[in-house]
C-alpha cells in the first residue's frame, strides 16, 4: 500500500462542530433549535452546490452562503431579532472544535505526517475558526476553495491538496464527516477516512472504498 505522507481534513462538521453556534445561543432561540441548526447546515450546503452547478458567474464565498442560509431559515422559523442573527453569525466564525481534533492533529504530526484543512470556507472564515479553536499550531496548511472559485464536491477542489504537498492522491489521507465529501475524495483517488460520528447508515458504498471511523482519535493508529 502507498505510504501516506499527509492527512487532510474537512473543517466544518469534521474538526469544527457546525451546531455549536446555535447551541451557544440556545436560550434566545426556539426550543427546537437543534432542528433549526440542522436546516441551516442543509440549506448552506444546498446553496453552495447550486452556485457551483450554475457556473462561475453565480459563485459567492462561503460566508455569503452561510449568511443567506441563515436568513432563509430564520425567516422560516420566525427568528426576526437582528441582534440574535448577528450573534449566530459571530458564533459561526468561532465554532467549537471537537474534543478529538487537536490531539489527533498533534499525534499525526508527531508521526511525521503533514496536516492540512481543505474546506469550502473562505480564508477569513477559516483563519478566524482555526485561530479560535487553537488548531493553527497543528496545521501545515489551510486550503480554501476560494483559490479556484468552486465548492466541494467539484473534483477541482481536491487538486488543491495534491498541488500544495506535491503528492499523488494515494499518498494523502482525506478525512471528512460528510459522506458526500468522502465520496468525492474517494473518486479523486485519495485514501479516505469517513468519520461517522453519529453512526449514520452507509452512503455511496463508502464501506467498501473508505475506512469508516467513529471519531478522529482512531486515525493515528491507522496511519502509523
Amino acid at each position: 500500500m502507498t505510504v501516506i505522507r499527509a492527512a487532510v481534513f474537512d473543517a466544518y462538521g469534521t474538526l469544527l462542530d457546525v451546531h455549536a453556534a446555535m447551541q451557544r445561543h440556545a436560550n434566545r432561540l426556539p426550543p427546537d433549535w437543534e432542528r433549526i441548526s440542522a436546516e441551516w447546515r442543509t440549506k448552506q450546503l444546498e446553496y453552495s452546490w447550486v452556485r457551483t452547478l450554475t457556473g462561475p458567474a453565480h459563485h459567492r464565498d462561503f460566508w455569503r452562503v452561510t449568511q443567506d442560509a441563515l436568513a432563509f431559515v430564520a425567516a422560516r422559523h420566525g427568528i426576526t431579532d437582528p441582534a440574535v442573527l448577528e450573534l449566530l453569525l459571530g458564533a459561526y466564525r468561532h465554532l467549537s472544535p471537537y474534543g478529538d481534533a487537536a490531539p489527533t492533529l498533534k499525534s499525526l504530526r508527531a508521526q511525521g505526517l503533514q496536516t492540512a484543512i481543505l474546506s469550502n470556507g473562505d480564508p477569513g472564515m477559516l483563519n478566524a475558526a482555526v485561530g479560535a479553536a487553537g488548531l493553527a499550531p497543528q496545521l501545515d496548511a489551510v486550503l480554501s476553495v476560494e483559490d479556484i472559485g468552486v465548492f466541494k464536491p467539484d473534483p477541482r477542489v481536491y487538486t488543491l491538496m495534491t498541488q500544495r504537498f506535491g503528492l499523488v492522491p494515494e499518498q494523502i489521507a482525506f478525512v471528512s464527516s460528510n459522506a458526500w465529501d468522502a465520496q468525492a475524495a474517494a473518486a479523486f483517488g485519495a485514501r479516505v477516512f469517513w468519520c461517522n460520528r453519529t453512526q449514520q447508515p452507509d452512503e455511496y458504498d463508502l464501506a467498501s472504498k473508505a475506512t469508516v471511523i467513529s471519531g478522529l482519535a482512531d486515525l493515528p493508529s491507522l496511519l502509523a
